[in-house]
């Protein structure tokens, strides 16, 4: 079978396209649709030759928090017909990149042992913006491992503050 990002970029360079203009109104729609459609169990479910495409479709959308406007439905539709429901997470993440390439951003994971959120995650956003030049859309995960500090993630690119990454740099140094 292909890989998924190569089944996933027609999609959302169609899905790109049809959106003109109003890309951030297709991505509020796309984002909780690909969460959905990604789950293990619907997967397993979707996949089942009992299950009609209708049943899908119908269980999908009943999911998706706040509906699907029209070119959603329609957008589902077409995917299931043709079998990809398992490449619609790659899709979304496909669509964002072409959304964020056009707008000049990038997407960044801030990975924190603890809670970031209001102001102490706009200045750290700005700080993480000045340091890699472009715009950020950030979402923060907890990870309790890194005892404190930060570790960002932005494309390919790691910045590590972490006091984990620290204790890692001087048990290296003294065992050298």
């Amino acid at each position: 079978m292909a890989e998924l990002a190569t089944i996933a970029r027609p999609y959302a360079e169609a899905l790109y396209k049809a959106s003109a203009g109003n890309a951030q109104a297709t991505a509020d729609w796309l984002e909780p649709l690909a969460q959905v459609a990604g789950s293990a169990p619907l997967q397993q479910f979707a996949a089942s030759p009992k299950v009609s495409s209708q049943q899908v479709f119908d269980l999908i959308a009943g999911m998706v928090p706040g509906g699907l406007p029209q070119a959603g439905q329609n957008f589902l539709h077409a995917v299931i017909d043709n079998g990809r429901l398992a490449a619609l997470p790659e899709v979304a993440t496909q669509f964002r990149a072409l959304q964020n390439a056009a707008s000049g951003a990038a997407d960044a994971v801030l990975f924190s042992a603890f809670p970031i959120e209001g102001a102490a995650l706009g200045e750290v956003q700005a700080a993480l913006e000045r340091r890699f030049g472009r715009k950020l859309t950030t979402r923060v995960e907890l990870d309790p491992s890194l005892i404190g500090g930060i570790r960002a993630v932005v494309g390919d690119e790691v910045l590590d503050t972490s006091v984990k990454a620290r204790l890692e740099q001087m048990k290296a140094a003294l065992t050298a």
